[in-house]
């Protein structure tokens, strides 16, 4: 497993992540998960050369958190430990952002939420303190709070013990320059949507962030399982589930799923020459990308982990990554108006 430095900090974090969204489970990935083998799955990642741990209090309500925490426990110096702060349920506090699994979800990043949230993630975690505590969405109105005020409440619980280094997810630069501008140094780390089908962070984030030496944690990676040529299309998606959004996926819809289906097909000479499979080759290729140092890609059993964890220690000749690229462009963008296939 190859390891990049985490920003500014002196820790170094598996150029592959473990996504834990789907430890959760709920109605948006379609399945309950079994505890037992999600925590054995954190197991695996950790024998597999993962180090870095992504998790947050949305994730199946905290329970992403407590099966990241059993996971962990007894082997916690051997974690960079990943979570965030600012998606809101309890009450009306914070700006209205969406509804899952029946449960209304505000942006919140005021320092009286933030600070119920960050003794509640350190309770489920069974830590004493969170290596990296990132912001999961921007405030936005009507319940806005300003960055400067995000901040010092963040600096704080650095200062009390209780976090190591900060990081944002899912800012603009402006939003992104405003934070660093608060936050000096202590801001380490930028985590965004970003895929080989999905690459509007080549425009500016990417570059500002390798610019400047931040890390950056890309999600949806292999989009959601797509990229790992799976997905076929008898695949159906309930309406509840996360993935039959069309709007934020629409790679997923049929007509498009068959474009991106025969891209991979074409890769098999690829797949052959590295001995691996396509979900490796993707993450090896994203990994590979300007900018990108660590990708966070999701696993609930042992062998997906297994299979991830893999791809973050395979190199791809500078050849093989710009065909792939090319190949990329190729496929152009996804259809709007998809057509029965």
């Amino acid at each position: 497993m190859k390891l990049r430095p985490l920003g500014a900090t002196h820790l170094h974090a598996s150029v592959v992540g473990l996504g834990t969204w789907v430890l959760g489970g709920g109605a948006v990935w379609g399945h309950d998960p079994n505890d037992a083998e999600s925590v054995r799955a954190v197991h695996a990642a950790l024998d597999a050369g993962i180090n870095l741990i992504d998790t947050a209090p949305a994730y199946g309500w905290g329970r992403s958190e407590e099966v990241v925490g059993k996971a962990i426990r007894g082997r916690r110096d051997e974690v960079i430990l990943a979570t965030k702060c600012g998606l809101w349920t309890e009450d009306d506090r914070g700006s209205f952002f969406t509804e899952m699994d029946g449960r209304i979800l505000r942006r919140s990043l005021r320092p009286d939420t933030i600070t119920l949230e960050i003794e509640r993630s350190l309770q489920r975690l069974g830590v004493e303190y969170i290596d990296l505590y990132q912001t999961h969405w921007p405030s936005v109105p009507p319940d806005f709070t300003r960055i400067e005020d995000t901040i010092a409440c963040l600096l704080a619980l650095r200062d009390a013990g209780k976090i190591r280094a900060l990081g944002v997810c899912n800012v603009s630069v402006d939003e992104l320059h405003e934070n660093l501008r608060h936050a000096g140094d202590a801001l380490v780390s930028n985590q965004f949507r970003y895929s080989m089908l999905h690459r509007d962070a080549e425009s500016d984030i990417l570059p500002l962030c390798a610019h400047i030496h931040l890390a950056t944690l890309t999600y949806m990676s292999l989009e959601q399982g797509l990229l790992t040529g799976r997905i076929g299309m008898d695949r159906v998606f309930q309406p509840s589930e996360f993935r039959s959004n069309e709007a934020w996926n629409p790679w997923l819809t049929l007509p498009n799923r068959r474009r991106v289906l025969d891209l991979l097909a074409s890769w098999a000479d690829l797949t052959q020459r590295y001995e691996c499979t396509l979900a490796q080759l993707v993450i090896a290729w994203t990994v590979a990308q300007p900018g990108v140092t660590h990708a966070l890609i999701g696993g609930r059993t042992v062998s997906q982990v297994l299979e991830n964890a893999k791809g973050g220690g395979l190199t791809l000749s500078a050849e093989d990554l710009s065909r792939m690229r090319r190949d990329v462009l190729a496929l152009g963008a996804p259809a709007t108006q998809p057509q029965p296939a």
